[in-house]
Parts: structure tokens; C-alpha cells; sequence
């Protein structure tokens, strides 16, 4: 956090495991040109940097979506099983373009021939500095397993090729509850055929 206008007097990591939390002790510069007190202890969740890639199928003019357990939606009551968008965490020395075409062949099974830049996003700036980073890919869905997933992970994830406007109304109905996925998805919907023009070579 090496900014002039940000004074850390104290950090100290309360807990390290899958995921690290920090604690801070600091005080900032106000938009008056003042500076505040010190703030209450802020506790940051530092996960690191994830890549997620909505992967697209222009001539059938389908998507691949998965499947998948998650602890963190079940333990408040949401849905325990989520559809979602191929994603994963940015390993050390790894580039985003890699870690995209990465899951996109242990997730769903896809091997991803091109892709564009949809955008990044902070997913909880104020208190997470997991930064997301989203792609659509083009992919051919024909001929995919049913299921994916790495078993050394216990995984277990479900492979589903879906009709782009299903998913999008889906979006629309509130059926997607992942934020990467809502944003990629949303993508889409206003891109589709600017990019089906550019991957087909055609008008569509």
C-alpha cells in the first residue's frame, strides 16, 4: 500500500492459510487536503489475483458453463451448487492468458482458440484484494464430457452447454449468482454480434 496519501502506522497478518488477513492501523488524507484520525483496525483479505473466462461458442451461438459447489454461498443460506463461468486464482509466475486457457481445459474440458479482454474488477474493495480479471474465449462445445475437474482438488464440476440466450435470460432472472459470471454474461448480451462478426468473419 505505497501511497503518498495513505499512512500505515502498523500492519500485522492475524491469519495465514488459503486465504491471508491482514490488519491495518492507518489514517489517510481527506478530500479538504486534511488527514483523518487513525481508523479503526481494518482487517484486508488478501487472496490475490483470479482470471475468469466465459467461453463461447459463435457458431452455435452457445455457451459452456459449469457447475460447482460453494461453502461460502451455503454457509448464509444462498445456493450451495452455482452456475458459473470457468475462474481461477493466478498461480505464481503465471500470466492471466494462461490461467484462462488453464481452467478452461481442467474445468470444462475446452480448449480455448482466441480470446478478447472483457474487463477487471475489484469483487469487495473494502475489505478483499482479490482483483478479477475476465475474458470471453472462443471455444468449439461440441463433443464435451458431461463432468470435469481436477480429483486432486476434489473437484466435481458440471459441464453444461447452453443456448446464449438461456443464459442470458437466466442473468435476467436472477439465476446467476456469481459476480464474474453476471458481468461476463452482461458482456455478452451488449457484444454479441460485434463479436460473432469478428470470430465468423461475417455478417450475422
Amino acid at each position: 500500500m505505497n501511497h503518498p496519501d495513505i499512512e500505515i502506522l502498523e500492519k500485522k497478518t492475524a491469519y495465514k492459510g488459503f486465504l491471508t488477513i491482514d490488519v491495518y492501523r492507518l489514517r489517510h488524507k481527506k478530500f479538504d487536503g486534511s488527514w483523518t484520525g487513525v481508523l479503526p483496525p481494518r482487517e484486508v483479505c488478501d487472496r490475490g489475483p483470479a482470471v475468469g473466462v466465459l467461453l463461447y461458442d459463435p457458431e452455435r451461438d452457445a455457451l459452456v458453463m459449469i457447475e460447482q459447489f460453494r461453502v461460502g454461498s451455503a454457509a448464509v443460506g444462498g445456493p450451495a451448487w452455482m452456475t458459473e463461468i470457468v475462474a481461477g486464482m493466478v498461480g505464481e509466475g503465471e500470466t492471466p492468458d494462461e490461467v484462462a486457457r488453464r481452467e478452461a481445459m481442467e474445468e470444462a474440458g475446452c480448449a480455448i482458440a482466441e480470446m478478447e479482454s472483457i474487463g477487471d474488477y475489484f469483487v469487495s474493495p473494502g475489505a478483499f484484494t482479490e482483483q478479477v480479471l475476465v475474458f470471453c474465449g472462443r471455444v468449439d462445445s461440441r463433443g464435451l464430457k458431461e463432468t470435469g475437474g481436477l480429483e486432486e482438488e476434489h473437484e466435481d464440476i458440471r459441464i453444461m452447454v447452453l443456448p446464449a440466450d438461456d443464459v442470458i435470460r437466466m442473468m435476467d432472472e436472477n439465476r446467476l449468482r456469481n459476480s464474474v459470471t453476471i458481468i461476463a454474461v452482461g458482456w455478452l448480451a451488449r457484444h454479441r454480434p460485434a463479436l460473432r462478426r469478428r470470430w465468423l468473419g461475417e455478417e450475422v
